[in-house]
């Protein structure tokens, strides 16, 4: 593959490919990312907070709805036209299989409607007529009102083709357990302006396909200017950061630390000084709160008192953050309006190892220190040891190691039984999702979306589809305010249904302070740091006219994820020019 017509980047792919399944809770790259082999309806802005067209030209909201209008030029890679019943299948699909990931919009939807132009309803019948629906109304639900989930979902949702997907789920009898096994690695029906050429344990291979519908629809004939997109396969954030500094990578969203130190070699990022990164996420130490001693909200707010953020964002992060805010709402960017700088002063966390041993002591717990003033053992108000309570994270995520160590070792010294636990990936996300855990790194709710900041409260506190610890969840992990149990707080549960659908900004406000009180004082997880929703480097070497701070053409987000895969039409082949 010539240097000048491959662009290689990285980051989304940590293991050997196993899958490229569009059905998948966890696909391999591209598929992961979205927009390189399969596309969504539209792509979201978070640099204008829009909506934009990809597979649908179009959409309008109401407030029974939201109705989509295909593109008439959108096709998948063996000829034929994306059409209301191929997404239509997309959406259903998760309504007949509660696996599927496409499946929790439907607490929010009541049914997809395919229309004709005239507005009225077509069957589900798919047919050969070039009079196919591309009109589609995603007809919301009355009971739970919530169209910021169903614009989400129009920005996150695979389209799959029809025509493909119901005669190979006949086969497997319609068990979606068969199906599942199924790798579609052999030249899949895609819509989006790459193929799947090759792979291996090394690297993933995607070819340009010429024929994409898009060239001629979106950019004017124009075809992406790479021919291959490839991910190398790496063990460490490490082996990426040498790899784009030695050329061998054009684009990474790993961490790599000091990236200042790099520019000599031509590694770049969003900005040039600090903090380099566009911020639109806050990682996060989520709490087992049904394991003792976290079940006491004490012990919880004198963690948060006890972590030392600077040093999380000076030592681990290499400054790659804005200072930390207490609460779940950025004090920076579209959310900013939400953030009361009143309310934190007043409820919020910050480091204080004084106040920490306070609250501590307070709640009755007695830590015992050697004569070096390393913890020993801490009881608690009845005179019981607190049990040793574990951080898990993965193994060679080099900033989150640093991040658990730096919390670690505040809490300890503020008399907190804490200590690292770093596992495998694959270990990792199965423990999260079962509860199996005392305390684990996470970022809810990460990408940039229509339901900020909603979306960020309701993946920690929401108590939907509420689990025991062993059975999976894969919102609200730590199982915070059981409906169940003695203490339960229906007000977070009333508040998370009512946001998405308040139109006034003064309510909305109101509301978000309240909910932010409410997370501040119960401290359900330990806010660490602002971080951007995936980092964002460049090498200069072989390819230019990346996005950037100066020239933000496109949002921080590199191709094949998202609104970023535009930036394949735009960047130039350095040896070309």
């Amino acid at each position: 593959m010539p240097r000048a017509e491959t662009l290689y980047v990285a980051g989304r792919q940590w293991g050997e490919p196993a899958s490229f399944n569009p059905l998948s809770s966890n696909p391999d790259w591209p598929v992961n990312g979205l927009n390189l082999m399969y596309e969504t309806l539209l792509l979201y802005n978070p640099q204008t907070g829009k909506m934009e067209p990809l597979l649908a030209e179009s959409f309008k909201q109401s407030d029974e709805s939201i109705e989509v209008t295909l593109n008439a030029a959108a096709r998948w890679s063996d000829g034929r036209p994306v059409t209301g019943w191929d997404v239509k299948c997309s959406y259903d699909l998760g309504y007949k299989h509660k696996s599927l990931p496409m499946s929790p919009v439907w607490q929010y939807l009541s049914e997809v409607r395919l229309l004709d132009n005239a507005g009225n309803a077509v069957a589900d019948t798919p047919n050969d007529s070039p009079d196919y629906p591309r009109r589609i109304e995603f007809v919301l639900d009355k009971a739970r009102l919530n169209p910021l989930v169903i614009l989400d979902a129009l920005q996150d949702t695979r389209i799959v083709p029809r025509h493909v997907i119901e005669p190979l789920l006949a086969k497997a009898n319609g068990s979606v357990e068969e199906f599942s096994k199924l790798k579609f690695d052999k030249a899949p029906v895609v819509t989006g302006p790459y193929q799947l050429k090759l792979f291996s344990s090394e690297k993933i291979v995607m070819e340009r396909r010429p024929d994409y519908w898009g060239n001629q629809a979106l950019y004017a004939g124009k075809l992406p200017a790479p021919k291959y997109v490839v991910h190398p396969i790496y063990k460490s954030n490490d082996h990426f950061s040498v790899a784009l500094q030695q050329g061998r990578l054009d684009m990474s969203s790993t961490f790599v630390p000091r990236i200042w130190l790099k520019h000599k070699k031509g590694v770049r990022s969003w900005f040039d000084e600090a903090p380099y990164f566009q911020a639109a996420s806050v990682p996060i130490l989520s709490i087992n709160v049904k394991h003792r001693p976290l079940n006491d909200v004490a012990i919880r707010r004198a963690m948060a008192f006890a972590i030392n953020y600077t040093d999380i964002r000076e030592l681990a992060v290499s400054g790659y953050s804005e200072p930390l805010k207490a609460g779940l709402i950025l004090p920076f960017g579209l959310e900013s309006k939400y953030y009361s700088e009143e309310d934190v002063k007043k409820y919020g966390a910050s480091y204080d190892p004084a106040r920490a041993k306070a609250v501590l002591k307070e709640a009755g717990y007695v830590s015992t220190f050697n004569e070096k003033g390393e913890l020993l053992e801490t009881r608690d108000k009845t005179g019981q040891r607190v049990p040793t309570v574990f951080i898990k994270s993965p193994t060679g995520w080099s900033d989150w190691e640093s991040i658990v160590r730096i919390a670690v070792r505040g809490m300890r010294e503020v008399g907190i039984d804490a200590r690292e636990r770093f596992v495998d990936a694959s270990l990792f996300w199965n423990a999260m999702f079962q509860g199996d855990f005392d305390l684990i790194m996470n970022t809810p709710a990460s990408s940039p979306s229509p339901s900020k900041p909603w979306s960020r409260f309701e993946a920690i506190m929401t108590t939907q589809d509420f689990a025991a610890e062993g059975d999976k969840m894969y919102k609200n992990m730590g199982r915070f305010n059981d409906p169940k149990a003695p203490g339960y707080i229906p007000r977070i549960d009333e508040l998370l249904a009512t946001i998405p659908t308040m139109k006034d900004e003064a309510q909305l406000m109101q509301a978000y302070r309240e909910l932010n009180v409410i997370f501040m004082e119960q401290q359900p997880t330990l806010p660490l740091v602002y971080r951007p929703d995936q980092f964002y480097e460049f090498s200069t070497r072989h390819w230019s006219n990346f996005a950037t701070g100066k020239n933000p053409y496109l949002p921080p987000q590199i191709p094949g994820e998202r609104l970023g895969t535009r930036m394949l039409w735009s960047i130039k082949a350095v040896a070309q020019q």
